[in-house]
Order: structure tokens, then sequence, then C-alpha cells
């Protein structure tokens, strides 16, 4: 299990290194879109090559930091159920869910994507939109994005067996909504407690 764990830490280490970086894309995107702006206004010129930009982009900043967001135990979930139950209740439901949704999904889409991206490379395919980008560009972003995640779905599932045999810590203990606006309310207050007690 030790040899799994190492696994599992070295997925978690990538995928973080992954998330972190591709944050700068999102600038990049807003870039993008200010200088399309400004030239279309001032020059009247633009280009649907500039606006895909902005997509490919954003979508590699979404795909790409997928991975980092479930090792962070970040992703939306519907807790309705799941809050009420206990922690050790709930990582069965992980381990069930990873193991029964996540892992099969993903595998599958990973699966299907690499012949989507093949023919679109083997085709040479372009958007239909005129002046558009290459289409393989796309679609290795997303086939990338499940590689990821397939990965980080078997670091999850490695994680959550060693939490429930006992082996390591729980990274993730959960909190409701309720109880996260619950803190930070308790902190603001505290927060602006402290400041007038530093003006008074």
């Amino acid at each position: 299990m030790q040899a799994l764990l190492a696994i599992a830490r070295a997925i978690d280490r990538f995928t973080e290194f992954v998330g972190k970086s591709v944050m700068w894309l999102i600038l990049v995107a807003v870039l993008v879109s200010a200088i399309n702006a400004i030239v279309r206004k001032l020059f009247n010129m633009s280009s649907n090559a500039w606006l895909e930009l902005q997509w490919y982009l954003f979508g590699a900043a979404f795909m790409l930091a997928a991975a980092n967001t479930l090792s962070r135990n970040e992703h939306i979930r519907i807790d309705i159920f799941y809050a009420s139950r206990s922690r050790k209740t709930q990582n069965w439901i992980d381990l069930f869910g990873h193991l029964f949704f996540l892992l099969p999904f993903v595998a599958l889409m990973t699966w299907m994507l690499v012949p989507y991206m093949m023919d679109a490379i083997r085709t040479g395919q372009i958007s239909t939109n005129a002046g558009g980008l290459l289409i393989w560009p796309a679609r290795a972003i997303l086939l990338a994005g499940f590689v990821l995640l397939l990965a980080q779905s078997f670091a999850e599932i490695i994680k959550k067996i060693a939490v429930i045999q006992g082996l390591i810590e729980d990274p993730h203990s959960f909190v409701t909504a309720q109880e996260a606006a619950e803190r930070e309310s308790k902190a603001v207050a505290e927060a602006l407690l402290a400041s007038r007690k530093d003006n008074a």
C-alpha cells in the first residue's frame, strides 16, 4: 500500500503543478480578449481566430485544472444526503462514487477522445467559422484533461482506501455550506472586533 500511496502523492504533485501553471491561461485569455476588443473598436478589424483562441485558452485552463480541483475535493457536490452522514460513511460514499461513477466515466471519455483527436489531426480539420483555428488542439486539450482526471481518480481511490484503513489522516474533512458560512462569519466578526480594539 505504501508504494501505491507514493504513486498517489506523485500524481497529486503533478496535477497541482499543472493546475497552478494553467491558471495563467486565464490572464492570457483576458489579454487576448482586451486586445481584440481594442483593435476592433479602433481599426474596425477582427478575426474569428482571436475569439476561438480565447475559447481554447479558457477551455485549457478549465480542463487541465480539473484534476487538481478533484485532488483538493473542491468539485461541486449535492450534500443533502452526504452532509448528514458520519465522516466514515462519507468516505465510503466517496470511494463508491470514485469506483463506480468517476473512474468509468473518465476512462470511457479518455478512450473515446483518442480517435476523436486523431481524426482531427489526420483530416486537418479546421473550424467552420471563417478564419477559424485548427480543431485538433482543442480536442488534444480535452484528451489531456481527461488523462489527468483518470490519473487523479486512481490517486483518490488509493488515498480513500488508505484513509478508511487508517493508514493516513483524512486530507479533506467535509464542511457543509452552512458550516463554511458560519466559519466565515465568525472570522469576519473577529477581524472587525480586532480592528476596533486597534483603533480604540
